[in-house]
């Protein structure tokens, strides 16, 4: 199956292989269902960026040569809802991520080139110069900064989840794994934690966990759903919004907070612009419809940073 029909066919969290019916999973944690939001089944439609007019005290921010331009090069990471992803058709993107970067972009009074890229790809791209901006969860973290700088728009990080008859009820230290396989995305910082915890069961004479790396999000959920791993660690705001469309799966519990942002290379005279559009957003009612269609709420951000240190 080409991969972007494999995506396709993940974006409501219903794919064939996994032979499933969009039922809920009835954890009190699940994404709230409102109206427009994400509920079991059914993709968000509401229309929340069309409306939303250009900010001239955010556009002036813009370097000059952008305003002359009136475009920038978008790369987006796309994997499953409710960040990114393709609906049915298999070719139009939506998703939380999808919808904060139009609006930015049109409180800017830009038009955005979008490309999708892989998520692993996109830092070291930006890094040089292929793309102006980049989406896809990037959580701000301190080895992160060092090379890239953040405009912050949300707050996800890291969480777990299982299947129903897992014998896991909470994950709050990282050797409660041990003996696991535990599944999850390559290049995220949820590998980075992993690996760099790893030791910790030999250091206590235990059998250390196995980390499973998987590049496509639909891989990552199969190995779970097939018993090829035994926990999933990924972003809460996903974690949180698949097993509401998935049986026999539950959300485990969040490990840690991460601010989430807009991606650019370091130095770059863009982000007092991207930062003040977002403010914008949250000015007019805008930031919250986003996250009230998408059921994410609880990662509202007070207001857009510049790059703040990793939540500890």
């Amino acid at each position: 199956m080409p991969r972007t029909r494999q995506t396709a066919a993940f974006a409501l969290i219903t794919v064939a292989a996994l032979s499933l019916t969009a039922c809920g999973s009835g954890d009190p944690a699940a994404a709230p269902a409102g109206a427009g939001a994400a509920v079991k089944g059914r993709t968000p439609t509401t229309d929340v960026v069309s409306s939303v007019e250009r900010d001239d005290g955010a556009a002036k921010l813009l370097p000059e040569k952008v305003r002359a331009s009136g475009t920038l090069s978008l790369a987006s990471s796309v994997g499953a809802p409710p960040g990114a992803f393709y609906e049915e058709d298999g070719r139009t993107l939506a998703g939380a991520d999808i919808d904060f970067a139009d609006a930015v972009a049109r409180k800017l009074g830009l038009k955005l080139k979008r490309e999708v890229a892989s998520f692993e790809a996109i830092l070291p791209a930006l890094g040089s110069g292929k793309y102006d901006v980049g989406t896809g969860n990037f959580g701000v973290t301190e080895e992160r900064r060092g090379t890239i700088d953040f405009v912050t728009y949300i707050n996800d990080g890291q969480g777990f989840a299982v299947r129903d008859d897992s014998d896991l009820k909470k994950v709050t230290d990282l050797t409660q794994l041990c003996g696991l396989t535990v599944g999850t995305g390559a290049g995220t910082t949820f590998e980075a934690t992993l690996e760099e915890n790893r030791h910790r069961c030999a250091d206590e004479g235990r059998k250390p966990y196995e980390v499973k790396t998987y590049a496509d999000q639909a891989a990552v959920w199969i190995s779970l759903q097939q018993g090829r791993s035994d926990v999933l660690m990924s972003t809460i705001n996903g974690l949180r919004y698949a097993v509401t469309q998935q049986e026999g799966l539950r959300f485990l519990n969040e490990f840690k907070r991460l601010d989430v942002g807009f991606a650019f290379k370091k130095g770059t005279p863009l982000a007092p612009a991207f930062q003040a559009a977002v403010n914008a957003l949250k000015a007019d009612g805008t930031y919250d419809r986003i996250l009230k269609k998408w059921g994410t709420a609880e990662s509202a951000i007070r207001t857009s940073q510049i790059s703040p240190p990793e939540i500890k």
